[in-house]
């Protein structure tokens, strides 16, 4: 009966639609959308929401959200904010192998357990569960110690909850981790000679990485041009109405030099 009752419920939710896409949107077509912003709106179901292969920024924050699995899809997403909805699994995200920030707070994840099925995601390096100044939470969040936990769990969080992640998930610590490991081994008797240092690190670490590409930044500097273009039509057309007004004003007799 709670089953179909819950089923019920979704019914009454709204549902993502191609329509609804495009109208939020102005893409004529759901592979061309790259940025996608649908908070509070009441929606239940995913819908086609999978057909956006191409999406990499998706904010559902404040709906009624319950099933991800349309998200399995999106392979190319790399923020997602799920804040405040109903989830209690996590698992099609296990798929999204370009996440990088996931914003879960405000749900149903119970355990630890439910976030194994991300521990895949190399990429992932901000993870929130938690939001004081929203007061959105998960019942996870209860646990002791739940945040060291996450940190042996997902290695390579750059932040957790919104703090920075110290120790480690940092690469100071592994590098400080290693350093006492070698000098660990080259201590006490019988202990192997001493060999010529190693670099701690790959040729190139710490070379300055290449930006990476993303349409998100190409799409927001399209977008910027474009206004900044529109700013100086108008100030052209401006400058040509003054100079015409000027004129006309210009031309016209003075009225005090009328004799009577």
């Amino acid at each position: 009966d709670e089953e179909e009752e819950e089923a019920e419920g979704e019914e009454e939710g709204v549902r993502i639609t191609p329509q609804l896409l495009k109208a939020s949107t102005g893409e004529f077509a759901l592979e061309s959308i790259l940025l996608l912003k649908l908070r509070c709106r009441g929606i239940a179901h995913l819908g086609c929401l999978g057909d956006c292969t191409n999406l990499e920024w998706l904010d559902l924050s404040g709906n009624a959200i319950t099933q991800l699995g349309p998200l399995a899809a999106l392979k190319s997403l790399t923020v997602l904010n799920l804040s405040c909805n109903r989830i209690t699994s996590l698992e099609p995200l296990g798929s999204c192998h370009n996440l990088q920030s996931l914003n879960v707070a405000g749900n149903l994840v119970s355990s630890l357990q439910q976030l194994r099925c991300l521990t895949g995601l190399r990429r992932l390096e901000s993870l929130r569960l938690h939001d004081p100044l929203a007061h959105l939470t998960n019942p996870l969040c209860a646990a002791p110690a739940y945040r060291t936990t996450l940190a042996d769990m997902f290695p390579g969080l750059k932040a957790i909850d919104g703090e920075r992640v110290s120790g480690r998930g940092s690469e100071l610590y592994q590098l400080c981790r290693d350093l006492d490991s070698s000098l660990g081994r080259g201590a006490g008797a019988g202990a192997e000679p001493v060999r010529a240092a190693q670099p701690w690190v790959e040729a190139g670490f710490w070379e300055p990485r290449p930006p990476r590409h993303s349409s998100i930044m190409e799409e927001a500097y399209r977008q910027f041009g474009e206004a900044l273009q529109e700013c100086r039509e108008l100030s052209h057309r401006a400058d040509n109405a003054i100079t015409q007004a000027e004129r006309v004003l210009s031309g016209r007799p003075d009225p005090s030099s009328f004799v009577f």
